[in-house]
């Protein structure tokens, strides 16, 4: 099975790549990081299933089904099957039925890939690559709403006595400060009266992940980890580093690519910035 991925992150891409690797059958024929290098890559690969991220900057991933659709449209050839690939568990369940192959969460664990692959071998027996993508196509109102729906958690926060509206998905971290909790994004950070355990349930659902007792992460937003003589940090987009409680590293380890265990024996140490 000839399979092309499209994703805009890095991380998931490589982690993807990595997984699809131990798939005897699979063929990675390439990816893409972004719609439309990812149109043009499917028209180039011919690839029988393309693993499609959601939320990209420009065209998204609903935006790359409807120009198949319309390609399709007349043509002889089959269109590839569709499997979609969210950060918002909320969204896989809520939209599962529409067309597309199937729908997994990041970040994508073997085992769920697994049965994905198993669903689009039976799909490509059957032959009903044509029909799902016409499915997919008419329920593109009811997915897009659900992603808004989604997108829309936000919080308001005083900043200069102005209120500001920062959306959920954009916060790299969040970390506590006594009775009040840090928001970092990017360059930019705001006080707010919570709690970080308040926090860590609220956002669980949109792919954050407690990694200390004071901390809490964007999985999306991690680029990298130091592995260092006595602890373990996350690289998070922008450079900062959060460093990860010992108590918090199963749960770090659900949101890394498959590779050394942290803290394994022979890795290199390496100067970071000061633990937070």
């Amino acid at each position: 099975m000839r399979v092309l991925i499209i994703d805009d992150e890095k991380l998931a891409l490589n982690r993807l790549s990595n997984l699809l690797a131990r798939c005897a059958d699979v063929k990675l024929v390439g990816t893409a990081d972004g719609a439309a290098r990812g149109l043009a890559a499917i028209a180039r690969l011919r690839p029988d299933l393309v693993l499609l991220d959601i939320e990209m900057p420009q065209l998204d991933g609903f935006d790359v089904v409807e120009a198949l659709a319309r390609q399709s449209e007349g043509s002889d050839s089959s269109p590839p099957l569709i499997a979609f690939v969210t950060a918002f568990p909320q969204f896989a369940v809520e939209a599962f039925d529409t067309g597309a192959i199937d729908f997994i969460c990041k970040p994508v664990r073997m085992p769920r890939l697994e049965k994905l692959l198993d669903r689009a071998r039976g799909a490509l027996a059957a032959r009903d690559a044509t029909e799902r993508l016409r499915d997919l196509r008419a329920n593109l109102g009811q997915l897009r709403e659900t992603t808004a729906c989604v997108e829309e958690q936000h919080f308001w926060v005083r900043h200069r006595g102005d209120l500001i509206r920062i959306r959920t998905n954009e916060i790299v971290w969040v970390e506590a400060q006594g009775s009040y909790v840090n928001l970092h994004l990017g360059d930019h950070s705001f006080l707010v009266r919570n709690t970080i355990s308040s926090l860590a349930d609220q956002l669980a659902p949109q792919g954050y992940v407690r990694v200390h007792k004071s901390a809490l992460v964007n999985a999306s937003k991690v680029v990298g980890v130091r592995i260092l003589a006595s602890r373990t940090d996350l690289v998070l987009d922008g450079g900062a580093e959060v460093r990860v409680g010992r108590k918090y590293r199963d749960a770090v380890r659900s949101i890394l690519d498959p590779v050394a265990p942290l803290g394994a024996a022979g890795a290199t140490p390496s100067a970071g910035r000061p633990s937070r």
